[in-house]
């Protein structure tokens, strides 16, 4: 099992945004100092849900402080930046980290990003599997030429090129953040591996893994492809003495930065907009992740991957919302926790 925190940079209210930061590198930092496997960065515009803009540019200061983890990005979102552009990115970090970028990608929402960015709605909606297409091609071939409805350019060489990188795989892994039935097809047909998220349990993502391998089958992957196939499980950790200590922990910081963020969002369209409640989110992923003593938060890592298939963790580290408390959170989930699951 190989498990990993989830950095949001979440601002919690009070807070400033260079405090999210601060904590969220801090975070990054102390996962490899507690052995854990990997850290994964989140990327939002405009909100205090997130004070990261750019995955992808965090990852590269992360790799640079960092000797032995896995860097991943969850998400990098494709319709609101050019997939060459991401591709270069994740190139130039793959090679000369010495291939530790996983990067992550997602559709993102209807937000008013893709307003800011230029991308459109259309972006959004429709062409979204022509970007993840030609991130894909530029990330495995020597030289792409843009041949979409959206990009359309003449041929290139890919500088660098991923597979300079002096390790045994030939680019970057690349998964895909699966939230619907069409994003597991179009994963499971690229034979992109899933990053699902915090806010399922284990009976609906085991359905998505299942419906990923059916998928994987019908497109003709190979069998030992979809056997090896990494899915990711986001999910939320908060260890405590007792179960109770932890849930308040929780209940005490998150429903204020869940409702200042999620509150923040505005779409390009003028839709309307459902958000969740903060406090029953909250409750939500208490019961849904591990949450509570070492001993528990063990068994529900286990109980989730024997029931879905899923043995890689991305865990929110940051709920407290305090520094201190998160760098303890970190270093108990390497020593306590980790141990009992090998």
């Amino acid at each position: 099992m190989r498990v990993g925190t989830f950095v949001l940079a979440a601002q919690f209210p009070g807070q400033g945004q260079g405090e999210a930061l601060h904590r969220a590198v801090r975070s990054a930092e102390i996962t490899e100092e507690a052995g854990l496997d990997s850290v994964w960065l989140a990327e939002h515009h405009f909100v205090p849900y997130g004070t990261c803009p750019s995955a992808i540019t965090l990852a590269a200061l992360i790799l640079g402080r960092t000797r032995r983890i896995r860097v991943g990005t969850a998400v990098s979102v494709l319709p609101t930046t050019h997939p060459v552009t991401l591709g270069e990115q994740a190139a130039l970090l793959h090679v000369t980290s010495g291939g530790r970028l996983t990067l992550g990608v997602g559709r993102g929402g209807p937000w008013v990003d893709l307003e800011v960015f230029g991308a459109g709605l259309p972006a959004y909606e429709k062409e979204y599997p022509e970007s993840l297409d030609l991130l894909m091609r530029w990330l495995r071939e020597p030289a792409v030429e843009g041949t979409g409805d959206r990009f359309a350019f003449r041929e290139v060489p890919v500088v660098p090129r991923p597979s300079e990188c002096l390790t045994e795989t030939d680019g970057p892994e690349v998964l895909v953040a699966c939230t619907s039935p069409a994003s597991v097809r179009m994963a499971a047909e690229r034979g992109l591996p899933m990053l699902l998220g915090m806010h399922v349990g284990d009976e609906e993502k085991a359905e998505m893994v299942t419906l990923w391998r059916q998928h994987a089958r019908a497109s003709g992957r190979p069998a030992e492809e979809i056997l090896a196939a990494g899915h990711v499980s986001a999910g939320v950790c908060q260890i405590a003495d007792r179960r109770t200590d932890a849930a308040e922990t929780l209940l005490k910081a998150m429903p204020g930065w869940l409702k200042q963020g999620l509150d923040a969002h505005v779409t390009v369209d003028g839709r309307e907009r459902r958000m969740r409640d903060p406090l029953a989110y909250t409750e939500l992923l208490c019961g849904l992740h591990p949450v509570g003593t070492p001993r528990l938060c063990a068994d529900r890592l286990a109980a989730t991957s024997e029931r879905t298939g899923v043995s890689r963790f991305a865990l929110l580290v940051e709920g407290s919302g305090d520094l201190a408390s998160t760098e303890e959170n970190v270093r108990r989930l390497g020593t306590e926790v980790l141990p009992q699951l090998t």
